[in-house]
Formats: C-alpha cells, sequence, structure tokens
C-alpha cells in the first residue's frame, strides 16, 4: 500500500522560498504519475505541478516560473521548490500518486505566505 508523507511547510514572507518533499520509492516514481496539488481555505484543490512516470511535466498558470516540480533520486523523492511566494500560495499542499484507478493523497503540509 502506497503511503506518502509531505514535509518542508512553513511560514514565510513574500518574495521567500520553500522546498516541499514528498519521499517515495524509486518503483513508485517509475510506475506512477504523481503531482502536487493545494487547497486554500474556502476553495477548490487545485493542481500545481504535475510530472508523470515519463518525465512530462505541467504546471498551473499561477506558479510557472516560480515552482519546480523534480524526482530526486538520493533520497527518493518528488519534490517541489517554490520560489518568489505570494500570499495567494498559502494553502495546505498535497503529494498525490497514481496508476490507472487507484490514486492516493499524503496528508498535506501547511504554507503560509505573509504579505
Amino acid at each position: 500500500q502506497v503511503h506518502l508523507v509531505e514535509s518542508g511547510g512553513g511560514s514565510v514572507q513574500a518574495g521567500g522560498s520553500l522546498r516541499l518533499s514528498c519521499p517515495a520509492s524509486k518503483a513508485l516514481l517509475d510506475l506512477y504519475d504523481m503531482g502536487w496539488y493545494r487547497q486554500a481555505p474556502g476553495k477548490q484543490r487545485e493542481m500545481v505541478a504535475t510530472r508523470t512516470r515519463g518525465g512530462v511535466i505541467n504546471y498551473a498558470d499561477s506558479v510557472k516560473g516560480r515552482f519546480t516540480v523534480s524526482r530526486d533520486d538520493e533520497p527518493s523523492t518528488l519534490a517541489l521548490q517554490m520560489n518568489s511566494l505570494r500570499p495567494e500560495d498559502t494553502a495546505v499542499y498535497y503529494c498525490h500518486a497514481h496508476l490507472g484507478n487507484y490514486a492516493v493523497w499524503g496528508q498535506g503540509t501547511q504554507v503560509t505566505v505573509s504579505p
């Protein structure tokens, strides 16, 4: 059973940076399409960045040029580097993996950006 645990969230001022990590086995990263999503208070969960098992990456327009999703092998992790953070980036960020009809979410990590 796949189990995802995000880390790296926190509180920063606008313009700052954070790096989120989602540890995952190499086998998982090889087989599953993965991504980062976020949910702000009172809003629906939205896609931030996705990475297919083949390495195809897609970003939400709101984060293009500021966020970078990557697969790191040592340790094996799906990472999200977030630069030039804005107050509107404040949300709970979730790691997600899916393969066919099977999908799993992490518990989320809070990111708070103050003006």
